[in-house]
């Protein structure tokens, strides 16, 4: 199917919405579709969680029925597949509907891709793992269509790259971010799963992990979980250095991992042995300035 991605201008969840779109007869609709026709998006990569959230939204359906309706493309197999709403025709089937308001659009490999990763976009919590699919999803949608599109219908405004254009419309702070998260497309499942739980930083899987081969990260993971240790930025240094020379196994990596880190010194001072030394309307900041103060004298006459 030729793709007519290019034409699309989504800048707003409403935008999704307008009318101007058109199903099979060419004309723009919305209608009941059986749950039962509509099928997931292929590689859909957002999860579909049975947690507080949508138990909101199973409540809200049975109560209001479905107020914003699904996009859906007709499939060759039959039936349909949703390109927006996923959540929809979950909240849906809890709610106990046995149907779903949707808009049919005949829409393009591209187009869908697009619509579908904006869409999700939008939702207040979103795992660094769906984002990181969701965008390497819609980059390739963006390279399929051979060119870079505007980011306005304006002439003489210079067009975007295709990941600046992604960060833009997703809110992120540039380009290098989108890179960072599509990187982590390249993580094994365990590894990705720590980003997703916050104990690795984006940046710091992207940047240290995501270029190591699947077999190493294997072992990582395997000497991590021995370990019970989260490895730091110098450590992953370390590793991805002895992975560049060819001489990265999983012995260096416990041998690394276990190295003795400095552990940090840390002196508290009750308030109660203070307040013999301070006046009573002192602060914590005063109080902390003249020991300072003091402590700088006597490394003075002790140095």
């Amino acid at each position: 199917m030729k793709s007519s991605a290019g034409k699309i201008q989504l800048t707003g969840f409403d935008d999704l919405f307008q009318t101007g779109g058109h199903g099979e007869d060419g004309v723009e609709r919305v209608q009941e579709v059986p749950l039962t026709e509509l099928f997931p998006f292929k590689d859909h990569p957002f999860q579909v969680k049975d947690d507080e959230a949508m138990e909101k939204t199973a409540q809200s359906i049975a109560e209001h029925g479905v107020l914003v309706p699904g996009i859906v493309r007709p499939r060759r197999e039959g039936g349909y597949e949703i390109v927006a709403g996923h959540r929809r025709k979950h909240g849906s089937e809890l709610a106990g509907k046995t149907a779903m308001p949707v808009l049919i659009r005949a829409l393009d490999d591209d187009e869908a891709t697009i619509i579908m990763v904006d869409s999700n976009l939008q939702r207040e919590k979103i795992l660094p793992s769906e984002k990181a699919w969701a965008y390497r999803m819609k980059l390739e949608a963006l390279k399929h269509q051979g060119q870079r599109r505007d980011l306005t219908l304006e002439r003489g405004v210079p067009k975007l790259p295709a990941r600046d254009r992604i960060a833009q419309e997703a809110g992120e702070n540039c380009g290098l971010t989108v890179t960072r998260y599509i990187a982590l497309t390249k993580l094994i499942p365990p590894l990705l799963v720590l980003v997703d739980e916050e104990k690795l930083a984006v940046s710091t899987a992207a940047d240290y992990l995501s270029d190591l081969p699947e077999n190493e990260q294997t072992d990582l993971a395997a000497v991590m979980e021995k370990r019970n240790v989260i490895p730091v930025k110098s450590q992953l240094a370390k590793i991805k250095q002895y992975s560049r020379e060819g001489t990265l196994s999983a012995a260096v990596m416990d041998a690394i991992l276990t190295e003795q880190r400095p552990v940090p010194v840390q002196v508290v001072l009750r308030r109660d042995r203070l307040k013999h030394y301070f006046p009573q309307s002192y602060t914590a900041q005063q109080m902390e300035e003249v020991i300072v103060s003091l402590l700088e004298t006597w490394r003075t006459q002790h140095s």
